[in-house]
């Protein structure tokens, strides 16, 4: 329960900077800031002005903040409306009274009252965002190696070719990729226009890999030095091919750089890439900087139509003010319909209980083993049938 003297609201991307730039700074930057960093940071603002920004003030003080991008998610075939939770940040002295939680509260019954079905973040802590309803999801690879070590690449005569721009010229490719991949690809999501925007303007290379004109890949990188090292992006290819004419242009830097970084899906096998072919590929999983994206569960109706194997079961969810309840959940031809439930519940879950089956991070023995909701035995086999195992990939970063 908040105290009285404290409000919530809504601001504009305009008063961002006098209320929300000093605790986001603080929280993750070095700190005190420098001259200059503010009005970056003021200069940014416009690409944000579609994002659902909260603030909490005690007397005229801004003590904590949160923030919902525009996004939208491929959940197993169906592109949803996807509220990604930002900027989650308050003052040292407002910690460990409830405010964040009031905050995250209304932030994400705005964003669900605003369309959204589904919501995901990067946790500081998961155990904190967990208490909301939030799964974890693998975190991405990254995969190293040195560029000769693609040296069969160089003799291969691959249908296509890679173009290196800098962002500002491929950007329009590279977000036509993304918005492709989005609609083929469990997990992928998207930012809307308006912040998408801001990445037209990275300094960053970008390859464009097309086959006949048609792109079928993208990463974007940069280079630290001569004979250092190659950070790249993800890896985004439509197939085998796209990747290959990639993985041929990293080849080509090998007497220009000395090892290659680029981050890949947990599909991806890099040590099949080559023979002989060293490769280390790494997951770091390092609170509060490394970790994998969490996921949950807006809006149990919204999720009809999306593709789930055969089966019928009723759920319950108890105690959450947006999903909580008794849920029927039908498989029929390949997809899934969601309606109110009135039998009794086979199965008891948690919101992340039910997100992880949803994103096919859990099956449901691992639900109950993880604490995430009780199931009889008799709802093992259609939620298993319902919803397989399979792992999303999340490659936006917010």
């Amino acid at each position: 329960m908040l105290d009285e003297s404290m409000e919530i609201r809504q601001i504009s991307a305009a008063e961002r900077t006098a209320t929300m730039f000093p605790l986001q700074t603080y929280a993750f930057m070095p700190s005190p800031w420098t001259e200059g960093d503010e009005e970056a940071y003021e200069k940014r603002m416009p690409f944000f002005s579609t994002a659902i920004s909260l603030i909490a003030e005690e007397h005229g003080q801004t003590l904590a903040c949160a923030a919902a991008l525009r996004m939208r998610q491929n959940v197993r075939g169906k592109v949803h409306d996807m509220a990604g939770v930002a900027s989650v940040a308050s003052h040292p002295s407002a910690r460990r009274r409830g405010i964040v939680r009031g905050l995250l509260e209304r932030l994400l019954r705005q964003a669900r009252d605003d369309g959204s079905t589904v919501s995901a973040l990067y946790p500081f802590r998961p155990s904190f965002y967990a208490r909301f309803g939030y799964v974890g999801t693998p975190r991405h690879r990254i995969a190293t190696f040195a560029p000769e070590g693609l040296a069969h690449l160089h003799r291969a005569e691959l249908p296509g070719e890679v173009e290196r721009l800098s962002m500002r010229d491929g950007f329009a490719e590279w977000q036509r990729l993304h918005e492709r991949l989005l609609g083929e690809r469990h997990g992928f999501a998207v930012y809307d226009e308006t912040r998408a925007a801001e990445f037209r303007d990275d300094k960053r290379w970008v390859a464009i890999a097309r086959v006949d004109g048609e792109v079928v890949g993208a990463v974007d990188y940069r280079v630290g030095s001569y004979g250092g090292d190659l950070y790249a992006s993800d890896l985004l290819a439509t197939g085998p091919l796209g990747r290959a004419l990639l993985l041929q242009f990293f080849a080509r830097h090998v007497d220009q750089v000395a090892r290659v970084h680029v981050r890949v899906s947990t599909d991806e096998v890099p040590e099949l890439w080559g023979t002989d072919f060293t490769v280390t590929t790494e997951a770091k999983v390092d609170q509060p900087r490394h970790g994998g994206a969490m996921v949950r569960v807006l809006d149990m109706p919204a999720l009809t139509g999306t593709a789930a194997g055969s089966g019928d079961v009723t759920v319950e969810i108890p105690d959450d003010p947006l999903v909580g309840g008794l849920w029927r959940l039908t498989g029929e031809g390949g997809h899934l319909t969601v309606t109110k439930g009135t039998a009794t519940p086979a199965a008891t879950l948690t919101v992340g209980g039910l997100s992880g089956l949803l994103y096919g991070v859990l099956d449901p023995i691992e639900v109950v083993t993880r604490g995430l909701g009780q199931v009889d035995s008799a709802a093992v086999a259609p939620l298993s049938s319902l919803f397989p195992r399979q792992m999303p990939y999340i490659c936006a970063d917010f």
